[in-house]
């Protein structure tokens, strides 16, 4: 603060305390006017006087303010602050979708720890204690995942579906399948966990097959659970005659890759009069196909149609791209073989015809070679696609729907590696239904934060705006003098304040 003489129109001065607050001059206070001098230094000795008076009463304000924060922080614990991100984020969005009517407040936790923390059940009952002040025993999480699954399961299902048919907005009329291994870090078997040919190379643990169905997209539909050592293409129509009594499908389009393909399933798709899209083995078709195949000069993006029996037809596609992709697999497969052979890690009893194994032959008893021929022979194949279907359709929108597939790929991968579905570590047949159901569950509000993220053109992806959660706080204190409770969210980053407002905006 200072004093400042303000020259007037009448001719007189006024005497005037003045303060600078953020770049900003204030009048604190007017002293006084005069024309007379010794007025006029009167009036500016009481300014000074008063500026003093003031700063004491400010100082005295200032310590009594300090004081009181003083007090309010000493009696702060660390159970005062608590991360409520996760809840704040993936709360809301639970509640969005509908699973609040499932009044299970235990469920909730588990789900919203398993988006936030995929951890075990033992870390996850240490997480919600610590950051969520939530005492769940580990003894008490097990009663309830050994109920849980048949009790919820049916609930959890339609409230995903009536979610994803708001999304689609309305009829669903194309579903993607698609099953993948999830294995046991034990190696006993019981009735559900079967050894069985497992795609990620983990023959030696117990496993079951998980079956997924989503819409376009890769929204949620439903799931079902196989015993280990179910061949996969005996769970297509069962699930399928299933979901759709369930949720009255009224005979959706049917996408599935080649390893649905096969006699029987055609035949039972077929008998049930849904059309589908299958990916084709073109290799293994009939010698007449395979030539008519290779005898066509294909160009980038060169599609052709050939007719088979009962209304169905292969349709090929050629890709430049693909073509230099298979190349490339082809060789390092090939490169592989070879130093294992060089090494003699490679025996008779790991021949078998699966993956770039094909290319291997015995020569007499105990001698291992590459047949070469064979590999140079693959080539012609390099770049070609096939596709089998009944639907009417045209050959552009098979393939395009058939592409769409890649949504229930990366269902898989999203569950795999962000949600961590696997390895599971239970061994109680209604523990493992029930961990699957949970993260179900999580992966359709993953779906639904990954959708407005996109909508609302977000520079965050899904994975980080998982992470940014894990730092959102808030901090409950005690007024000293009313003594009232209050809580306050804490000052948040650019990340997290996105994040906060594409939710509140949305949900």
């Amino acid at each position: 603060m200072y004093v400042r003489e303000l020259k007037n129109r009448s001719g007189s001065i006024s005497i005037q305390i003045i303060s600078k607050e953020k770049g900003r001059y204030k009048v604190v206070k007017t002293m006084g006017s005069a024309t007379v001098l010794q007025k006029i230094e009167e009036l500016k000795k009481q300014a000074h006087q008063e500026i003093k008076e003031l700063k004491k009463q400010l100082e005295l304000f200032e310590s009594k303010n300090d004081k009181l924060v003083e007090q309010v922080f000493e009696s702060l614990q660390n159970s005062n602050i608590r991360t409520v991100g996760p809840e704040l984020i993936f709360g809301k969005i639970f509640d969005h979708i509908g699973f609040n009517k499932i009044n299970e407040e235990m469920f909730r936790h588990l789900v919203i720890s398993r988006l936030a923390f995929p951890l075990s059940k033992l870390k996850t009952s240490e997480y919600l204690y610590r950051y969520q002040g939530v005492s769940l025993g580990i003894d008490s999480i097990y009663r309830f995942l050994d109920k849980l699954n048949n009790r919820l399961k049916p609930q959890v299902e339609q409230i995903a579906f009536e979610h994803t048919r708001r999304v689609v907005g309305g009829e669903i009329n194309v579903v993607f399948y698609d099953m993948t291994t999830l294995y046991f870090e034990a190696s006993d078997e019981d009735d559900l966990r079967k050894t069985g040919f497992s795609k990620d190379g983990k023959h030696q643990h117990p496993q079951i097959f998980l079956g997924l169905l989503v819409a376009l997209g890769g929204y949620a539909i439903g799931y079902d659970i196989f015993e280990g050592n179910t061949y996969e293409g005996h769970t297509l129509i069962p699930f399928l005659e299933k979901v759709s009594k369930k949720f009255n499908l009224e005979k959706p389009v049917v996408i599935a890759d080649s390893g649905l393909l096969s006699k029987s399933n055609i035949t039972a798709l077929e008998g049930k009069e849904y059309e589908y899209i299958l990916g084709a083995r073109i290799k293994n078709e009939s010698d007449k196909i395979k030539a008519e195949i290779l005898s066509r000069q294909y160009s980038d993006g060169d599609t052709i149609s050939i007719e088979l029996p009962d209304d169905k037809r292969l349709i090929i596609n050629y890709s430049d791209k693909r073509a230099a992709k298979d190349a490339y697999n082809r060789q390092r497969g090939l490169k592989r073989l070879e130093k294992r052979i060089k090494s003699g890690k490679l025996t008779k009893s790991n021949i078998n015809n699966r993956g770039y194994n094909k290319y291997l032959k015995l020569d007499g008893e105990i001698s291992i070679e590459i047949d070469y021929d064979k590999f140079n022979q693959d080539q012609q194949w390099d770049g070609l696609k096939g596709y089998i279907t009944n639907t009417k359709l045209n050959d552009k929108e098979v393939i395009e729907n058939y592409q769409n597939l890649w949504h229930i790929e990366r269902a898989f991968r999203m569950s795999k590696t962000d949600l961590r579905i696997r390895p599971i570590y239970h061994h109680l047949i209604d523990r493992i239904k029930a961990h699957i159901c949970i993260s179900f569950t999580a992966y359709t509000i993953y779906k639904e934060l990954e959708r407005v993220l996109y909508k609302e053109k977000s520079t965050l992806s899904i994975k980080k705006a998982a992470e940014v959660t894990h730092n959102m706080y808030q901090i409950t204190y005690q007024l000293p003098e009313s003594k009232q409770i209050k809580q306050k969210l804490l000052g948040m980053d650019e990340q997290q304040q996105e994040l906060y407002e594409i939710v509140l905006k949305n949900f």
